[in-house]
């Protein structure tokens, strides 16, 4: 019998999608979660918190792969550190780590935490693979229902994105925690780039809204970053093929059916 998959953030968006993947591929699952669930379908539930460091320990115990997917809007990288020590100490063989295009480059904090997560990665010791993602389509959708909640659309002046679909990225990850150690591998993108009102377009028409578009500065060092593309990877990358427009149509569509 093979050892179990660890997946932390199993539970979430990226992880709803890896979790049946890794078992149609015939491996059995174990998830790291904060709330203890029984086990199921061949995913077992280990309750811990990684940045707490309760329950890490039995979490790894016995596991020669974990897909590291949880994060949070800080503390990624103290909950890294917390992760590779277990791993560590538990004998783990394969580390895969999901982490943001541009977290060498854009001076945020956020964009901080993940890329001193991944030098936690790297620095380990166990075997690592890490990939570098593009924002998923849903984070780009609360973006939109967000902004387009006001009487005026505003469009910071230069930010633009790639959004790629999370199933892909799943797919991915998913192909690289059953390969061997990869180290850093080729970002995953969407198959276009858009700006805020590109991006709101199609959500607008979809909902039968208008809104007048009011442009905005980015400021400061992000603001030049982000003006400069420093969060896109428009050469060198693996490009998804799922685009924004048919996401929202899915999504939308099944929204309105369920209304229905």
């Amino acid at each position: 019998m093979t050892s179990p998959i660890l997946v932390t953030g199993g539970t979430g968006t990226l992880g709803g999608h890896v979790v049946p993947l890794l078992r149609e591929a015939g491996h059995e699952v174990r998830v790291l979660t904060r709330h203890p669930r029984p086990a199921a379908d061949g995913v077992e539930y280990v309750a811990g918190d990684l940045l707490k460091g309760e329950g890490v320990d039995a979490a790894v115990a016995g596991v020669a792969t974990v897909l590291h997917l949880a994060g949070g809007p800080k503390g990624d990288d103290e909950a890294t550190r917390t992760l590779v020590g277990a791993a560590s100490r538990a004998g783990v063989r394969h580390l895969v780590y999901i982490s943001v295009v541009g977290a060498d480059r854009v001076p945020l904090a956020w964009m901080r935490t993940k890329r001193d997560a991944e030098r936690a990665v790297a620095g380990s010791g166990i075997g690592w693979t890490t990939l570098r993602a593009a924002q998923f389509h849903d984070l780009a959708l609360a973006l939109v229902e967000k902004t387009t909640r006001l009487p005026v659309l505003p469009a910071p002046r230069g930010l633009r994105l790639q959004p790629v679909d999370s199933a892909e990225v799943a797919a991915r990850l998913t192909e690289l925690a059953l390969g061997a150690p990869a180290g850093p591998v080729p970002d995953l993108t969407g198959p276009r780039v858009y700006d805020l009102v590109a991006l709101a377009r199609p959500y607008l028409d979809l909902r039968g809204r208008r809104r007048p578009v009011l442009p905005v500065p980015l400021p400061g060092a992000a603001g030049r970053a982000y003006r400069a593309g420093a969060n896109l990877t428009l050469q060198g990358a693996q490009v998804g093929h799922r685009t924004w427009e048919e996401f929202l149509e899915e999504r939308l569509g099944a929204a309105r059916a369920a209304a229905a």
